[in-house]
């Protein structure tokens, strides 16, 4: 019985051995070519320039400087050692111990919930092999792991793992996971980083620290605990390690609204990318810093009680040059970009168009239009505007009309001009969307981007001429090769020089005068308040000489606001960034002022006269526009350049 066991023994052997042999032929077949090891397949990455050539963001994969186990921190290698491979520089590419040990866990568990993979083997997978869970893989990443063993060192090894592992967030090699994580390079973490670091390798999105930093620390306590377990570092070294962990917080990002909409331009040119490439933009981050803060602090203190749960900010220069974005109060909750992608109604933040198309059809501000109960019949039955204060003034100046926004006033005009001409005039300065060429219009009822109104504005901010929102100046490989750079031309102009001289003069007329005296800044600056019916949407859109501003607050569901009106919280925290954004610098005229029409030879009963005195007019002028008439005014103009009273709220 004896000899017949060893003989059977022997025979299953020889059988044993030729399948497993034949098993690896066969999988050893069509093994990937390691020729190739020093390459690395990658998505491109994208990185964003501030203007001031500071690093905004960066999309796509992430690689950081390849470096060698002696360069970096001992603490670092020995902490992936310790919870991934402890017998790495033991074993021949295969941890038998380690791999019972795996097994034994998952019997107790009744799960895979342990590896018993090395590091060979997972580098192996990484360089070679897809993730996919089968046998051939399993062999092919164990004759690989074989192959690197025999080729390189175990520091070669190990070195190459560190570089090319993924770690979550776009990062791949801890040199990247440190520069994501913790605005440093490899060479520089503490242990308790480190511990973050590889805490990572298990599942890199679950325990990323820009997502969970409670779990991300509670895994790199797990690695700590490990590394005392190995003789790494002592108990006492790991607990201060952990105690010590504030040091170790990754950075806040800000601008990422901003980031997000300059990559979508910058696909938009190059469509599918397929090199690493850097972006210039306009970003300025100070004026970025301003905005972020300013919206955040007026939320914090008026948003609960108000009822109002976002808001938008747009800031550009007169050109278009977009210096700030800020598209909701937290991208973490919610990346939706309530200044590119929400279109809400604008209310009388719209009514620049209305009056632009009336002066277009030979209308000035001096002249006069009726303040009074309307009717007008539609398909869907009459329609009705109403004042914000249910009062009515009579015969009024496009002037007043537009700084207390009346609602009558604008839909008479509308009328007059016919819907058609005013939707094709906000279209002409880049409102874009699909207006509605209906009465109602003239109160804003068609819905628009902030960012396409506040492009709109800057044509008044710049004299008329026609603007695009931009934000992409150059784009370049890492070798300086240009792929993309812009170039500004001499501006077409939209608006002629004397209906701009009475846009401006309306426009300035509401910061001192009207609805947005909580928007005035203390220099030259124009614009217009907007509330949406039932108070769902908040606008200030304006401008001074340096800077165009568009503010918007509500809710993403649109439920009302609290009695929130343009002229109120949304000129408010305009009239906060325009003031910090321009701290120091002088004012400036607006441009496109200057001597405005003679006003109607009969003034309006309603309206009190001004006594002519000696450059009284030439003054008051110089106050509402920015700059003095560039020549005398005549004794037709002295009926309109009163000082309104209170204004009655905006639509």
């Amino acid at each position: 019985m004896l000899r017949r066991a060893v003989i059977w023994g022997v025979t299953l052997s020889l059988w044993a051995g030729l399948a497993v042999g034949g098993l690896v032929v066969w999988y050893a077949w069509d093994l990937p070519s390691v020729s190739k090891i020093a390459e690395m397949t990658r998505q491109p990455t994208v990185r964003l320039l501030a203007a001031d050539g500071s690093e905004i963001g960066r999309f796509g994969d992430l690689y950081g400087d390849a470096l060698s186990v002696e360069e970096l921190p001992p603490h670092l290698p020995q902490a992936v050692l310790a919870i991934e491979d402890r017998r790495f520089y033991d074993h021949p590419g295969l941890d038998l111990i380690g791999l019972a040990r795996a097994m034994v866990v998952n019997l107790r568990e009744g799960a895979v919930v342990q590896g018993g993979s090395t590091i060979s083997q997972q580098l192996a997978k990484n360089l070679f092999l897809s993730p996919e869970r089968t046998l051939k893989r399993k062999v092919q990443e164990l004759l690989l792991a074989f192959w690197l063993e025999r080729k390189l060192s175990k520091d070669q090894i190990l070195s190459l793992y560190l570089n090319r592992v993924y770690l979550g967030a776009g990062a791949y090699g801890v040199d990247a996971a440190a520069q994501r994580f913790f605005g440093k390079p490899a060479t520089a973490v503490n242990l308790y980083e480190a511990a973050i670091i590889a805490g990572l390798l298990k599942a890199p999105s679950r325990y990323n620290p820009a997502n969970d930093a409670e779990l991300a620390d509670r895994r790199a306590k797990t690695v700590l605990a490990a590394m005392v377990e190995a003789d790494f570092v002592t108990e006492e070294q790991a607990d201060r390690a952990h105690r010590e962990k504030s040091r170790g917080r990754p950075p806040t990002r800000r601008a990422r609204y901003f980031a997000d909409w300059a990559l979508d331009r910058a696909e938009g040119w190059l469509g599918q990318l397929d090199r690493d490439i850097t972006v210039r933009t306009t970003l300025d981050p100070r004026v970025q810093r301003i905005a972020e803060t300013a919206l955040e602090t007026l939320l914090a203190a008026e948003g609960e009680n108000a009822k109002i749960g976002q808001g938008a900010i747009a800031v550009m220069s007169p050109d278009g040059a977009v210096r700030a974005l800020v598209g909701g109060r937290s991208h973490a909750d919610s990346p939706f970009n309530r200044a590119t992608q929400a279109r809400r109604q604008p209310g009388s933040a719209f009514k620049p168009f209305v009056y632009l198309a009336a002066v277009e059809a030979g209308r000035g501000a001096l002249t006069t239009v009726v303040d009074a109960p309307l009717t007008v019949e539609t398909r869907q039955g009459p329609w009705q505007p109403e004042n914000y204060d249910r009062q009515y003034r009579g015969e009024v100046t496009l002037r007043e009309a537009f700084a207390r926004s009346l609602n009558t006033a604008a839909a008479r005009l509308t009328l007059e001009v016919g819907p058609e001409r005013v939707a094709e005039t906000a279209q002409r300065l880049g409102t874009g969307g699909n207006l509605r060429a209906i009465p109602s219009l003239a109160l804003g009822t068609s819905e628009v981007t902030l960012l396409d109104l506040t492009g709109a504005y800057a044509v008044f901010a710049n004299g008329g001429g026609a603007v695009w929102p931009h934000t992409v100046l150059e784009m370049t490989t890492p070798e300086g090769q240009v792929l993309y750079r812009r170039k500004a031309g001499a501006p077409t102009r939209l608006i002629a020089p004397p209906h701009m001289a009475e846009m401006t003069h309306m426009l300035r007329s509401v910061m001192l005068e009207g609805t947005g005296r909580n928007a005035d800044p203390g220099r030259p600056a124009g614009g217009k308040s907007g509330t949406s019916q039932s108070f769902r949407d908040a606008w200030f859109v304006g401008y001074t000489a340096e800077l165009v501003v568009g503010v918007w607050l509500g809710n993403d569901d649109g439920t009302a606001m609290q009695q929130v009106t343009g002229g109120g919280a949304p000129a408010r925290l305009w009239q906060a960034v325009v003031t910090q954004a321009l701290e120091g610098e002088p004012a400036r005229p607006l441009p496109g002022a200057g001597a405005i029409a003679a006003a109607p030879t009969s003034a309006p009963a309603t309206t009190p006269q001004v006594s002519r005195g000696p450059g009284v007019l030439e003054s008051l002028l110089e106050r509402l526009t920015g700059q003095a008439p560039e020549q005398p005014l005549g004794s037709g103009s002295q009926g309109a350049l009163e000082r309104l009273p209170p204004p009655g709220g905006d639509s």
